[in-house]
């Protein structure tokens, strides 16, 4: 089969030299395990629900670090995205998950990491034809050493305070499901940054 970008993204060397496909965790309505599917068929029209994570990461002045996401990337390569997103590995806790790709995206063990909920939604891409249907587990912490970012993921990084991210989001491309996503997350944002950080 012939590499193309979403192939070569959606797999991984297992040791031998060959690709294996990356594959995530199905869930019913409720986030319950129903099943695994391979990354880019959970993710074509109409889309599988499957389970996702997303991390916001702010540091000591309640400023949200933004991530733009690498324009080599087959699925919404570019557009402006929250600290960070992914897929548990089946098995893998989301929490767990969470701290990992945190740290192979950003260079950054995050501290304070914490639950926020969960939200569950269905967001197409117009740009490439594929589906987010997620069952999205929320986590808010602090960014408190220096960020690494891994240039195959992360095209570059911003911290933001609450207006400053209003006025980016009316000016360049934010991923389809930052604002859901965000929204879902405030609560425990503000817990986090205290009410005077705007958020």
């Amino acid at each position: 089969m012939p590499t193309t970008p979403a192939t070569a993204a959606n797999s991984a060397t297992n040791g031998t030299g060959t690709q294996e496909p990356i594959m995530l965790e199905l869930v019913d309505e409720s986030g319950n395990t129903i099943g695994t599917a391979e990354k880019l068929s959970a993710h074509q029209a109409p889309g599988q629900l499957h389970r996702a994570f997303s991390v916001f990461l702010f540091d000591e002045q309640g400023r949200l670090l933004l991530q733009q996401r690498a324009l080599g990337k087959y699925h919404s390569p570019g557009v402006w995205s929250n600290s960070c997103c992914g897929h548990p590995y089946p098995g893998e806790s989301p929490f767990a998950a969470a701290a990992r790709r945190t740290h192979e995206e950003l260079g950054l063990s995050p501290s304070l990491l914490a639950e926020a909920g969960t939200v569950r939604y269905n967001h197409p891409d117009p740009a490439s034809g594929l589906v987010e249907q997620e069952f999205n587990h929320l986590f808010v912490g602090l960014a408190q050493a220096a960020l690494r970012p891994d240039p195959e993921e992360v095209e570059d990084t911003a911290f933001v305070t609450a207006g400053e991210l209003a006025k980016r989001h009316a000016e360049v491309p934010f991923s389809a499901w930052f604002m859901t996503v965000l929204d879902a997350a405030r609560p425990a944002i503000r817990e986090l940054t205290g009410e005077a950080a705007g958020w």
